[in-house]
C-alpha cells in the first residue's frame, strides 16, 4: 500500500515538472516575439516612407464641341455613265481605261456614212430652193410673178435648211464627246460592234482636286447643320483629318430612316470617288471643358478615377484618388465631364503603381 502511494506521487510530480516547463517555454517564445515586434516597428520608424515617381499634369479648360460619326461616300463633282443616244455601228473607240480625255475630245464614234449621204443631198436641195427664191424675188420686184409664190419658194428653202440641220444634228449625236475633262473607266466597247440606243458605253469621273462626299445624318442633327459648317472626314487609312465644308442639306427626310443626306465639300487630297470615308459632324453649340492627358485616366471595377497630388499638412504631395466622368478623346487628351476643375494636379506617367495616401515625387506640371 506504501509502496502504491510512493508510485502515485511521483507521477503527479513528473507531470507537475512538465508542465512547468512547457509553461516556461511558452512565456519565453512570447516575450521574444514580443521583443521582435518591437524591434520591427521600431525599424520600421527609422526606415523612410516610400515615395513613387510620376509625371505631373495639370486640368485645363478647353473649346469643345460634340459631334457625331457618320459614313460617307466620295462623289466627283462631274461623273457620268456614257451612253449613246442613236443606234449604230461603232466607227471608232478612243476609251482607254485610266486615260484623262480633255474637254470635247472623242470618245466613241459611230458609222455616218448614211447621214453623211443624205447630208449632201439636202444641201443640193437647200441650195436650190435658195436660188429659187432669189429667183422669184427677182420677178416679185419686176411684178413677174405673186407674193404667194415667193412665200412659197422662201417655204421651200427654210424646209430644206431645217432638213440640213436635222441631218447635221445626228451626225454630231454618233459622235460622241467628253462633255468635261474627266478619267476614262473601264470600258468593252469595240469597233463593228452594234450599239442600241442607251447602251452604257463607260464612265467618266472628273479629275478635279475637289470632291463631294455624301452621308447620312438623324434629322435632328441635320436641323442644325448649315452651309458653310466645317466637318472632319477621316480616310480609312489614314488617321489625319480632312477638313471639308457643308454646301447642302438635303430638303427631304427619308420616311423610313428618319435621315438626312447632307453634301460637303473637300477642296484638296480627296479620296477616289466611290471611296468609303468617316465623317465626324458637330452636334450642339461650342462648350468649355476640362481636358487632361489620356496617359492620367485610369479605370477600374469602380469606375474611370484620376490620382490627384496635394499637399498635406505637411507640405508632402499625396496621391489621393478621384472618382471622375469622361468624355470623348481628342488627340492626346481626354475631356472630363464632372470630377475635375480647372487648376487641379494629376499623375500622368506612372499612375498605375500609384494608391490612396502615397507621397509622390513629380516633375514640373504639363
Amino acid at each position: 500500500m506504501r509502496s502504491s502511494l510512493l508510485l502515485k506521487n511521483r507521477g503527479w510530480t513528473g507531470s507537475a515538472v512538465l508542465l512547468g516547463t512547457l509553461a516556461l517555454t511558452a512565456g519565453s517564445l512570447v516575450a521574444w516575439k514580443h521583443a521582435s515586434v518591437r524591434k520591427a516597428d521600431a525599424a520600421a520608424a527609422r526606415q523612410p516612407e516610400p515615395i513613387e515617381s510620376v509625371t505631373l499634369a495639370v486640368a485645363r479648360e478647353r473649346q469643345y464641341r460634340p459631334t457625331t460619326t457618320s459614313v460617307g461616300t466620295i462623289l466627283a463633282l462631274n461623273s457620268i455613265t456614257l451612253r449613246n443616244e442613236l443606234a449604230g455601228t461603232v466607227r471608232q473607240v478612243a476609251l482607254a481605261p485610266g486615260q484623262i480625255v480633255e474637254t470635247g475630245a472623242v470618245l466613241v464614234a459611230l458609222d455616218v456614212s448614211v447621214e453623211e449621204a443624205e447630208l449632201q443631198a439636202e444641201q443640193a436641195q437647200a441650195d436650190l430652193a435658195a436660188t429659187s427664191l432669189a429667183r422669184l424675188e427677182v420677178l416679185r420686184e419686176a411684178q413677174a410673178t405673186s407674193q404667194e409664190e415667193v412665200d412659197q419658194a422662201r417655204a421651200a428653202r427654210d424646209v430644206a435648211l431645217a432638213q440640213l440641220a436635222r441631218t447635221r444634228a445626228i451626225i454630231a449625236k454618233k459622235t460622241i464627246r467628253a462633255p468635261f475633262r474627266a478619267r476614262v473607266g473601264i470600258s468593252d466597247v469595240h469597233p463593228g460592234q452594234y450599239l442600241n440606243e442607251g447602251t452604257e458605253l463607260t464612265t467618266l469621273q472628273g479629275v478635279e482636286t475637289a470632291a463631294n462626299v455624301d452621308f447620312t445624318v438623324a434629322q435632328a442633327v441635320a436641323a442644325e447643320l448649315h452651309p458653310g459648317e466645317p466637318v472632319a472626314v477621316f480616310a480609312t487609312d489614314d488617321l489625319r483629318p480632312l477638313a471639308a465644308r457643308i454646301v447642302a442639306v438635303d430638303a427631304r427626310i427619308d420616311p423610313t430612316t428618319r435621315n438626312a443626306v447632307v453634301r460637303a465639300r473637300l477642296q484638296s487630297h480627296a479620296p477616289a470617288p466611290g471611296a468609303s470615308v468617316r465623317v465626324e459632324v458637330p452636334v450642339g453649340p461650342s462648350t468649355t471643358v476640362v481636358s487632361i492627358p489620356v496617359s492620367a485616366l485610369r479605370k477600374g471595377p469602380g469606375g474611370d478615377h484620376v490620382f490627384l497630388v496635394v499637399a498635406d499638412s505637411a507640405g508632402h504631395s499625396r496621391a489621393h484618388v478621384q472618382p471622375v466622368r469622361s468624355g470623348p478623346v481628342l488627340e492626346d487628351e481626354v475631356v472630363i465631364l464632372s470630377g475635375l476643375t480647372p487648376g487641379q494636379q494629376v499623375a500622368t506617367s506612372g499612375s498605375f503603381k500609384l494608391r490612396e495616401a502615397v507621397l509622390v515625387a513629380g516633375d514640373s506640371p504639363k
